[in-house]
């Protein structure tokens, strides 16, 4: 969809697209393109074409006037208000006239994370949607943190319709063809097999006759340290009992190192890779090159298409949208089997389960009320446009 949008955008104007994405993305893309007969180039040192792909850490190379239009691939990236890639992607695509944000996890902790998408498309500003349709308890526009806690905001109790049917003005939500009234009898995914596996500590936290579960995140984190050998243990069992591609996901370079120890034929990608090295092993992957591969969703969880394995491992965290992403590398269109996802844990991190449960649950919300208000957009100016020219008082 976004190959076919970039190609439109050029056939209009007669200008360049910019297609941003994820490390070893782009080479992929690229050869999607060659599919479905669209012309794509690659490029890493701000070289514009016709439709070019880079990712998202070469954007400061590109000049944003050599582009009509630009596609933000995996827009999820723009979620942290005060992050400075949202900063550098928004500016690029401030003057920008046609542009697309493409994510599956457009929200994934909080409905309030909509509007840094709406303020890079060039609707609503992300304070301007904030006081528009949303409160916090101390009835002002503060955000961050107050007294060490985090100031939390919430739609207003007669505000929710309005927030939905304003997102639908300038956003579209598909999960699938029916949501736009098509059929899905070519789409329907395989079965997804999930089963959690709960590891028994070896050591106790000190002072402990028993196993709990871990109470906030401090306890969460030395509960994680203290059973990566017993987590390892099984994942490494898992991997080890078929002769089909794995993936394996865990969150500590510790977790991987001993994974990758533990399973002969794997290979783990880690932040400490050059970029030239996660590419090769990301894509040799995907062909078939490695059999097991074992990294962190913040390194490889987006937009990786690995239809080819079924099998994925998975150490949990807080992050719905990692589990999310990660899940979907395997679980996607042209899948052709069922894809089963075995989840470890230990007895006291039980409530991280619960949590990502809560969380799948919220995504849904919003993917629901998104659907349900699509034809019914209500749509609010942001005031950007100003046909009259501005004078001058005689007494300046």
């Amino acid at each position: 969809m976004e190959l076919a949008w970039a190609e439109n955008v050029a056939r209009e104007t007669g200008g360049n697209v910019l297609i941003l994405t994820c490390l070893a993305v782009a080479q992929q893309m690229v050869e999607e393109a060659e599919k479905f007969g669209i012309g794509a180039t690659r490029s890493i040192d701000g070289t514009a074409h016709r439709i070019t792909i880079t990712n998202y850490e070469r954007l400061h190379h590109f000049n944003p006037s050599d582009f009509a239009g630009v596609v933000c691939d995996e827009s999820s990236i723009l979620k942290n208000f005060a992050g400075a890639r949202k900063t550098e992607i928004t500016a690029f695509l401030r003057k920008r006239p046609y542009r697309l944000l493409a994510t599956a996890t457009a929200a994934p902790n909080d409905f309030i994370e909509l509007g840094t998408s709406s303020e890079a498309l060039g609707h609503l500003g992300y304070m301007d949607m904030l006081n528009r349709f949303f409160k916090n308890d101390l009835n002002n526009s503060a955000s961050g943190r107050m007294r060490g806690e985090v100031i939390k905001w919430r739609l207003k109790g007669h505000a929710e319709r309005p927030f939905w049917r304003w997102v639908c003005s300038w956003a579209r939500a598909c999960r699938k063809p029916s949501d736009l009234g098509f059929s899905n009898e070519r789409f329907e995914l395989p079965p997804l097999i999930e089963r959690e596996h709960i590891v028994e500590a070896r050591t106790l936290a000190d002072g402990a006759l028993f196993a709990l579960p871990a109470q906030g995140l401090a306890e969460q984190r030395e509960e994680r340290r203290r059973t990566i050998a017993e987590r390892c243990e099984q994942a490494a069992y898992i991997a080890n009992q078929t002769t089909e591609p794995v993936m394996l996901w865990c969150h500590l370079n510790d977790e991987g190192d001993l994974l990758e120890s533990m399973i002969p034929d794997a290979v783990q990608v880690s932040g400490g890779d050059s970029d030239e090295r996660k590419e090769d092993r990301l894509l040799g992957f995907a062909k078939g090159k490695y059999r097991v591969i074992i990294t962190k969703p913040k390194i490889g969880a987006w937009g990786l298409n690995y239809q080819h394995c079924s099998r994925v491992v998975y150490f949990p965290s807080h992050s719905f949208e990692q589990y999310y992403q990660s899940i979907r590398r395997c679980w996607r269109f042209g899948q052709k089997r069922e894809v089963e996802v075995d989840v470890i844990a230990s007895e006291g991190e039980l409530g991280v389960l619960a949590n990502l449960q809560r969380k799948a649950a919220q995504a849904d919300e919003m993917f629901a009320n998104l659907v349900a208000e699509m034809n019914d957009a209500l749509a609010i100016e942001r005031g950007k446009f100003f046909p009259h020219k501005m004078e001058l008082p005689a007494w300046l």
